[in-house]
């Protein structure tokens, strides 16, 4: 299977003010070689959308299945968070192991969003291989850095919760 070039297929996330906002990103130290990048995009659009430091909250939890609680709890201790990043890479294996984790965690996320209230950001890439994750963590040639979309979503989400 040949990957796309253009990886955004057209969709343009614009980036906006978060100045205002207190963002938490929950991530996974499970493959941290893919999801390490992906937090420094992450970072990096919340920095250019003008969030502070100090108000960028990071959580660490082992693996993808732990993220729903991570982005829980996190909205729990600290109900000013605007918006979360949950990040992590699932690798299809041997076993069914990888689809009933993508599902747990697919579904995980979505409800801690429905819950709160709070926009958590589904930033968990499901691959094939681990060159499919590489290229989506913006490792290597031809690759895009999904992170730094991610970013901007959760900004332009976290803006969007005052109107909710």
């Amino acid at each position: 299977m040949t990957e796309p070039k253009d990886f955004n297929k057209g969709v343009t996330i614009p980036a906006s003010d978060g100045s205002t906002l207190k963002v938490g990103i929950v991530r996974t130290r499970w493959n941290d070689a893919v999801v390490s990048p992906l937090e420094e995009g992450v970072l990096e659009s919340l920095r250019k959308c003008g969030v502070k430091e100090a108000n960028i909250v990071t959580v660490n939890v082992p693996g993808a299945y732990e993220l729903s609680f991570g982005a829980k709890s996190l909205i729990k201790r600290d109900p000013s968070i605007d918006a979360v990043v949950c990040l992590g890479t699932l690798i299809k294996g041997e076993t069914h192991h990888y689809e009933y984790i993508c599902s747990a965690c697919s579904a995980g996320i979505s409800q801690v969003g429905l819950d709160t209230g709070v926009p958590v950001v589904f930033g968990v890439l499901m691959c094939l291989t681990d060159e499919q994750a590489q290229k989506r963590a913006g490792i290597g040639a031809n690759s895009h850095n999904h992170g730094l979309d991610w970013g901007l979503t959760a900004v332009e989400m976290g803006k969007m919760r005052f109107y909710a």
